[in-house]
């Protein structure tokens, strides 16, 4: 259904310096646009491939019209997670870089008996999740 997301930012280094590592604990990598004129400000991670013909990513930039990036109240961009472990490794990564929680890792049994996640707000006060479903303890 999605090939991306965008999220404003005031402040892009702040930005990437904090969803590099967290993004990372969920195993994704930045995107590569070197290739591409006009991709200064802005900074993906996910899929992207064939410019843009493959597409599932999260991009941040400032916003276009030269406002201050603002967020969305109940606005939420939710990850998929592999495991609890990566889970906690999100929220880990998130704190330790600049953001702040809205919610320590754990079941969230009122989604469903396996409904494992995380949430956090990023340094622009953006909330996001990382969810993991289908495990029922933490992978030894």
């Amino acid at each position: 259904m999605f090939t991306y997301v965008c999220l404003g930012t005031n402040d892009l280094p702040r930005a990437v310096a904090f969803y590099d590592p967290v993004m990372a604990a969920l195993g994704q990598q930045r995107c590569d646009t070197s290739s591409e004129p006009d991709w200064d400000g802005w900074v993906g991670w996910g899929t992207y491939i064939d410019e843009g013909r493959i597409e599932v990513a999260l991009w941040l930039c400032e916003p276009f019209n030269g406002q201050p990036a603002g967020v969305g109240n109940g606005t939420m961009v939710a990850f998929a997670a592999r495991s609890w472990e990566q889970v906690q490794a999100f929220h880990q990564e998130a704190l330790a870089h600049g953001g702040t929680s809205e919610g320590e890792p754990g079941l969230r049994v009122h989604y469903g008996p396996d409904f494992y996640a995380a949430y956090v707000r990023d340094p622009d006060g953006h909330k996001l999740a990382a969810v993991c479903r289908g495990a029922r303890s933490p992978v030894v």
